[in-house]
């Protein structure tokens, strides 16, 4: 029996990945900052993200290690939440990182969390993992310090795999409700320009990428984790109001936006900003994805949240 272990597991992502290796009954355990109750075949296990404790233990004899840890940045990007983002993220690379070292047995492959934000503000062209150019600000210094840290981290026998991670839509979480529910009340139009390209993935291709990494036993470094076709934010909403059958949407200024991102303690950067990028190394080790294209993938996860019948996901989590 294969051994997984997600660190920072109890948020979307990490409920896919769940699912998914459940289903083909691994051992997975979860490292989590709250105490939870071991169920359904997972075992969670408490660690405070920073210091090396008795969890250490489990990553022994793991097959697989991944790391999705750190605070949200769906909040306000005060001098406490810019704190709070950058320690979540490399405090818990750096320990993860000491306890791998000190491994006996360590995994075989190590995944690290990534964000495909590293990227600049790009409309003109896409952005690979090749040729690619970062941005500046923030969120890229985030990101740049994030991937520093990690790839840094001598690790002999462990293959380490960074996954600069787009947009993940899903049914029950992610970025998609709340897009959803400004379209439900008549504001689904287009938000700023409406330009600004948005770079996406369905929550079923997520693992699909992930299991594919793993067992690409070659195969190591940087991958951009998004569809291969990004679209302009005007076309995604269009696209979400034509799937839910909302005939029209008021677009959002600019200025609306600041004022609401003010009110509901977030920022425009999440909406304005241009990520064009594309999968370049995922496709040239022959990925398939199973929704390219923005109109599948819509349609595939509204109508499976609103019927909630069985969908064409279901057998791959079984």
């Amino acid at each position: 029996m294969k051994k997984i272990v997600i660190a920072g597991g109890s948020g979307f992502l990490g409920y896919c990945l769940t699912q998914y290796y459940r289903k083909r009954e691994w051992k997975i355990y979860i490292l989590s900052r709250q105490y939870q109750e071991d169920r359904d075949g997972v075992y969670y296990i408490y660690w405070d993200g920073k210091h090396l404790g008795d969890w250490v233990r489990t990553i022994e004899d793991a097959d697989v290690l991944i790391n999705l840890s750190g605070k949200s940045v769906d909040c306000r990007y005060t001098k406490k939440n810019q704190q709070l983002i950058y320690a979540s993220r490399l405090d818990s690379t750096r320990v993860l990182g000491k306890a791998v070292q000190q491994s006996k047995n360590p995994p075989k492959v190590w995944i690290n969390a990534a964000s495909a934000t590293i990227y600049r503000h790009a409309l003109e062209c896409p952005m690979d993992e090749i040729s690619g150019e970062y941005g500046t600000g923030f969120s890229v210094d985030v990101c740049r310090k994030w991937e520093r840290v990690f790839s840094e981290i001598e690790t002999p026998v462990t293959r380490k795999i960074i996954l600069r991670t787009g947009i993940v839509l899903g049914k029950d979480s992610g970025a998609l409700q709340p897009l959803l529910n400004l379209a439900k009340v008549g504001l689904g139009g287009k938000q700023g320009k409406g330009d600004q390209y948005f770079s996406w993935l369905h929550e079923l291709d997520f693992v699909r990428i992930v299991d594919f990494l793993i067992n690409q036993e070659d195969t190591l470094g940087v991958f951009n984790a998004v569809a291969p076709n990004p679209v302009p934010n005007q076309q995604f909403m269009r696209t979400l109001r034509m799937t839910y059958g909302i005939p029209f949407g008021l677009p959002l200024p600019t200025w609306v936006l600041k004022v609401g991102a003010v009110l509901i303690r977030t920022e425009t950067e999440l909406i304005l900003k241009s990520r064009r990028v594309i999968p370049a190394r995922l496709l040239d080790q022959g990925f398939s994805f199973t929704f390219s294209n923005i109109e599948n993938a819509l349609e595939e996860i509204i109508t499976r949240k609103e019927h909630k019948t069985k969908s064409r996901l279901e057998p791959v989590w079984g």
